[in-house]
């Protein structure tokens, strides 16, 4: 009995474990391999998303110098 539940907790450690380091939903399928145009969309995304927060960024400092 005591083995069993040793094995069911390593089985969800192990599988929660790996969704927490892939930074995927905890409930998910640890063995998806995320294929390469899934990849290309979600990190053309993200470089979107920080290009387009750093030029904020720029023209807010630029607009504040401007101001002073």
């Amino acid at each position: 009995m005591v083995l069993f539940g040793a094995f069911i907790g390593i089985a969800i450690g192990l599988w929660l474990g790996i969704n927490i380091g892939r930074e995927t939903p905890l409930l998910s399928n640890p063995f998806y391999k995320e294929s390469l145009n899934e990849k290309l969309k979600r990190l053309g995304g993200e470089t979107l998303e920080k290009s387009g927060r750093a030029l904020e960024k720029t023209g807010q400092e630029i607009q504040d110098k401007l101001n002073k």
